[in-house]
């Protein structure tokens, strides 16, 4: 199976003039802001519009890079639930041109009340969708 058959979710990204480098190439840091465009729009996508009823925050992120992308490549950013434990999830992405895997990664996030801020349980209608829209489902940690 390739990278690019375990993902359900792509989003559209054409690469902008301010996020190259010196060296014409997308700069490094701008592969977990394309990671978390595809984070914010997958959620959308599972039917949550920033309408405020989840709070994430971020506690692990990497990336391996295989390739660069350039100015105005045409870009697919894969997003998947990899995990899902009691409190946490992490998500698998992976970002591709043409096709051809350039970047792939990982986010964890830790789900919290809205309005205390304090590590919460996932909700279960959000494991609920999670587990409806995947194709490859993820692995589950309840401990």
């Amino acid at each position: 199976m390739s990278v690019r058959s375990k993902f359900t979710f792509f989003h559209p990204l054409r690469v902008r003039w301010a996020e190259c480098d010196a060296q014409g190439i997308v700069f490094n840091a701008n592969y977990f802001l394309y990671f978390d465009v595809g984070m914010t729009e997958y959620l959308r996508t599972l039917g949550y519009q920033g309408d405020k009823t989840l709070e994430f925050f971020t506690v692990h992120s990497e990336a391996d890079y295989r390739a660069s992308a350039k100015f105005d490549d045409e870009l697919e950013i894969g997003i998947r639930c990899a995990r899902l434990g009691r409190t946490s999830m992490t998500l698998a992405a992976a970002i591709f041109r043409a096709g051809e895997l350039l970047t792939e990664g990982s986010l964890t996030y830790v789900h919290a009340e809205l309005n205390t801020q304090d590590k919460s349980p996932l909700p279960a209608s959000f494991v609920g969708r999670i587990l409806a829209f995947e194709e490859t489902p993820p692995e589950r940690k309840t401990s």
